[in-house]
């Protein structure tokens, strides 16, 4: 070990902030020694009753170790190990349960540090202004201090060899503040490190925010890719008739100037959620914001199907629609994703079938909700009438549409069904909507068990 390697603990910041840490540990032990003090000087007192001393000490101590058991103090002892021990910890749950074992095992430490910071105080105060006489004797300042004085073997007279021990005891005091430092930063994560029932907690919230990032990744496909192909399809009829039929084209434009806007809305919304979520706890003003956009924040239901017929139809897409059962009495989680998984289905038609008619169920009945989308099966026409491109693979193995379907089904618990049938291509929805066929917890935020379901 080389000289430089010896007197790095004496010399490195991290010695120096970790000194601190175990101050914290002295400061926080005073008010126990203090009270100590107090009821030793009482028990010892003849004119205090002892039972009742003993009654107020039983009270006391049980007041005095509550702290040690709070999650509020293991949080504030996980912030000071992070920020002067250095050590890995991860943030505390928010809301999250303390098991038992969590407890003992922070009340451990923080009695831990209690004791340690004690001592490291207790030697500061004891040591130092020792070995600073030693040291400043040799320098010839303050010798009256040593008159008469006899430490050990060693005398007033010899004050060259007690420099050499002041000196020697703050280099010692300097090595055991960095070795306690160093176990203490070995066992902050084995006391103060996430429990298994914390760990769960964790794995649970970042499974929630996964999920609310897909569902809101599904949001931004459905509502812009509807939007594109509204807009493409508009524009492609647009030029066709540019020369024959003026009100058409006007009208067309007036449509892609709408979807457009409201494709920017639902653009808007996503991207600032998702800043938002980035961003980490927001302020009291970002709050405020926050509650603003979100009343502002696009919310399609079924009760909008009308519209969203009436804007496919404009495209050119024959659309009939037949709709049943009391719509408005849907949850509304059902109706919001009921009315995305129209959307990508007409949006699929619209891409995929032309000219050819499609036909729309949507019923609400007692206890589910049935969605069915049914178009022909082959070459689409244009608008003169004439075939077009084959059709592509409907299969669902290109794009995101059949699969951002299955996920939103899946996440509310529903059955989904794709494919030919009689020379058509079918999709068929069934989505429960009521608490015996529903958690609640899926009621209310389905994608929050987008991950356990999948």
């Amino acid at each position: 070990m080389t000289l430089r390697a010896a007197l790095a603990p004496l010399t490195s910041g991290a010695t120096y902030r970790r000194g601190v840490f175990l101050l914290l540990g002295g400061v926080l032990l005073l008010p126990y020694l203090l009270l100590g003090t107090v009821f030793a000087e009482m028990l010892r007192s003849a004119e205090v009753p002892r039972p009742a001393v003993l009654l107020l000490l039983a009270v006391a101590a049980t007041i005095a170790a509550v702290p040690l058991f709070l999650r509020g103090t293991r949080a504030l002892e996980i912030a000071a190990a992070r920020t002067l021990l250095d050590a890995e910890l991860a943030e505390p749950v928010a809301d999250g349960r303390i098991d038992r074992e969590t407890r003992l095992r922070s009340a451990l430490w923080i009695g831990v540090h209690l004791v340690s910071g004690g001592l490291v105080g207790f030697a500061l105060i004891a040591t130092l202004p020792m070995a600073l006489v030693f040291l400043f004797v040799q320098l010839g300042i303050g010798a009256e201090a040593l008159d008469g004085a006899r430490i050990g073997p060693l005398a007033d007279w010899h004050r060259g060899w007690l420099s050499l021990v002041g000196l020697g005891v703050l280099v010692l005091l300097g090595y055991a503040v960095a070795g306690l430092g160093a176990l203490a930063r070995l066992m902050a994560p084995v006391l103060l490190g996430p429990s298994q029932t914390e760990r769960i907690a964790a794995l649970e919230q970042q499974a929630a925010r996964l999920a609310e990032r897909n569902r809101l990744a599904r949001e931004l496909h459905d509502s812009v890719g509807h939007a594109l192909t509204v807009a493409t399809l508009q524009a492609a009829a647009a030029g066709e008739l540019l020369e024959t039929d003026r009100e058409f084209v006007r009208r067309a434009l007036r449509a892609i100037e709408e979807t457009g806007r409201s494709a920017m809305a639902d653009l808007d919304h996503v991207l600032g959620l998702l800043r938002q979520d980035e961003t980490g706890p927001a302020g009291p003003a970002d709050e405020a914001d926050g509650a603003a956009r979100a009343s502002r924040a696009p919310q399609r239901t079924l009760h909008e199907l009308d519209r969203l017929v009436a804007d496919t139809r404009a495209t050119g897409l024959a659309v009939s629609a037949e709709l049943a059962g009391d719509l408005g009495a849907v949850p509304a989680a059902v109706s919001r994703e009921g009315y995305r998984i129209v959307q990508e289905g007409l949006t699929n038609a619209a891409r995929h079938a032309g000219r050819r008619p499609v036909r729309l169920r949507v019923a609400a009945r007692a206890d589910t909700l049935e969605i069915e989308l049914v178009n022909p099966i082959g070459r689409p026409v244009d608008a003169a009438g004439e075939p077009s491109a084959p059709a592509p693979d409907r299969s669902g193995r290109r794009g995101r549409g059949l699969a951002g379907i299955r996920e939103r089904v899946v996440l509310l618990g529903g059955r989904v069904s794709a494919g030919p049938e009689d020379g058509a291509w079918r999709v068929a929805v069934w989505l429960p909507t009521t608490g015996s066929s529903m958690p609640a917890d899926q009621r209310e935020a389905p994608e929050r068990r987008g991950l356990e379901r999948t």
